[in-house]
């Protein structure tokens, strides 16, 4: 027996997993080394990251939530409406579905026949699929990317607050930032494995910019120590 597996079925939560993974890395680690860089107190530090870690999680969840819910309420508003239009005009929604199909490749009577056999079977999933390009898979779910989004960014945000319990030191702002560019590094990995894509474009764009947020913050942390 053949089977496949295709990335695209797992599209939904992959991209608000690595998304809230990524966030929660950066921004984490980009706070720990600012503050430490700025010269705070080892408690302070540790309070800085464990609330970065709580408010990022909070808002990660909230922001995908109402971002892929307006995604599901212009998905709903697309069915209602390709309802109406089948009820209303069956034939120019069944010519409409025909030229689609030609455009695709198919010559005039095959495309003909396609349509009329695939709207008698189901003229809704029909259209919402090769004219709208809505299908199960790609389908919004608020509720399933708000969860994803905040569990990875707690994990992600916990490995470079677990690194204040290594270095209490001076040295603490550029051991966090070493430790934070390899886990990006492994979660570029992990995500292009999970999406069967090549790794080193992933890797490379996720440790790249993770590290020049944390030198900026590093650089203004130093600045604001220097002054204060």
């Amino acid at each position: 027996m053949h089977e496949e597996t295709h990335a695209v079925t797992r599209i939904g939560w992959l991209r608000a997993a690595i998304l809230g993974a990524n966030d929660g890395i950066v921004s984490t680690a980009s706070l720990i080394a600012g503050v430490a860089a700025a010269g705070a107190a080892q408690s302070s530090i540790l309070v800085t990251g464990t609330a970065g870690l709580v408010a990022g999680a909070m808002s990660m969840a909230a922001g995908e939530y109402v971002s892929v819910s307006s995604q599901s309420d212009a998905e709903k508003s697309d069915v209602e409406l390709e309802k109406r239009h089948l009820a209303a005009d069956p034939e120019f929604e069944l010519e409409e579905l025909t030229q689609i199909y030609e455009q695709r490749g198919l010559d005039r009577a095959l495309a003909e026949q396609v349509a009329v056999q695939l709207t008698a079977h189901d003229a809704l999933d029909t259209h919402l699929r090769d004219e709208l390009g809505l299908t199960s898979e790609s389908a919004a779910r608020p509720i399933q990317a708000a969860i994803a989004s905040a569990a990875s960014f707690t994990v992600g945000a916990a490995l470079p607050l677990a690194t204040l319990f290594f270095d209490r030191g001076g040295s603490l702002p550029w051991t966090v930032s070493a430790a934070s560019l390899v886990f990006l590094a492994l979660l570029g990995a992990l995500g292009a494995r999970a999406g069967n894509a090549p790794m080193l474009r992933p890797v490379a764009r996720v440790t790249f910019w993770g590290a020049m947020a944390m030198a900026a913050t590093i650089a203004i942390g130093s600045l604001f120590g220097a002054v204060g």
